[in-house]
């Protein structure tokens, strides 16, 4: 069993805000490292504290550069491994390239099992993400991972923010199984978008099955990327006769026209995490609401490292 003193973060350039925030609600600093670029763009680390025989927890989200970030953290875990740690956990709040989970044409690469074999073979003894885009990336690991779900995150919100007459919405059928647990918590009924995806960042929405007329409809989602799905989501439940929009979703992306499409859409607001950081016109968008899964992360770090369940943070 680890105690405190055992226990060593770590951040990269991707999220530092929610390691900071991980640190103060566990009560002691972020490890020293440098995270820099040589000339040439290379990365380059140094950890600059003893860590030997420790659990480092390295807090690195692959979001945008995903390229970047994602070497990033690879050779952190080197790093630190090569400076005799005991354990190394790469803490992805957000997972990139989950996306490409599967072959779906032919002569296609599985990005995410990739992914998960590059931060196997630097070393890391454990994964730790929130609401992978498909739960069947764990599979691809042949370390423990830990799934952690921001369903308590938003459940919090919206008992604090109670919406009467509620629908929660689905924005496709994979993502049936997450509207229907936040349905059942938040004694909600369920519909669902039959949606058809063309090609990759483009959707048409085809049909809304479920009641949704003169209701308040919350649609849910993993992610929100160029937002082209989530908008034309809100349209048709607008047509529909939902009363108001609105829609929570894990990981802010907001990738090229998101934004834009956000602020003109029947969208009354979004409300999201801080997996991702938002940009400084993200934050200034009087649409997006953001709360912190800082406490979900810094309980489930502090659970591995005694011991203890993480299931437990769900039931």
């Amino acid at each position: 069993m680890s105690s405190f003193k055992d226990i060593r973060l770590f951040t990269g350039n991707a999220n530092r805000p929610l390691a900071e925030e991980i640190a103060a609600y566990l009560g002691f600093p972020l490890g020293k490292a440098s995270v820099k670029r040589f000339a040439d763009g290379e990365v380059w680390v140094e950890i600059d504290e003893n860590v030997r025989m420790t659990d480092a927890y390295i807090i690195q989200p692959t979001c945008n550069p995903a390229n970047e970030h994602l070497m990033e953290l690879l050779i952190m875990i080197d790093a630190l491994k090569r400076a005799s740690v005991d354990t190394v956990t790469a803490v992805m709040p957000y997972y990139g390239y989950a996306r490409q989970d599967r072959k779906v044409q032919p002569r296609t690469p599985i990005t995410s099992k990739l992914v998960a074999d590059l931060v196997t073979a630097a070393g890391a003894s454990r994964v730790v993400s929130i609401d992978l885009h498909a739960g069947q990336i764990q599979g691809f690991f042949d370390i423990p991972f830990d799934h952690l779900y921001a369903l308590t995150i938003f459940l919090d919100y919206f008992k604090k923010n109670p919406v009467g007459n509620l629908v929660i919405v689905s924005p496709d059928v994979g993502g049936a199984e997450r509207a229907r647990a936040y349905a059942k918590r938040l004694g909600g009924s369920l519909a669902l978008i039959d949606k058809r995806r063309p090609s990759p960042n483009v959707s048409e929405v085809m049909h809304v099955i479920g009641e949704v007329e003169g209701k308040n409809a919350v649609i849910v989602d993993d992610i929100v990327d160029t937002a082209g799905t989530l908008v034309q989501a809100a349209e048709a439940l607008v047509k529909n006769g939902a009363k108001t929009v609105s829609a929570c979703c894990t990981h802010p992306v907001l990738s090229g026209p998101a934004l834009g499409r956000i602020e003109s859409s029947k969208l009354e607001k979004l409300i999201t995490t801080n997996t991702i950081c938002l940009s400084e016109a993200a934050r200034k968008c009087r649409k997006i609401h953001q709360i912190s899964v800082a406490p979900l992360l810094a309980e489930a770090i502090l659970r591995i490292a005694k011991g203890d369940s993480v299931s437990s943070l769900f039931v």
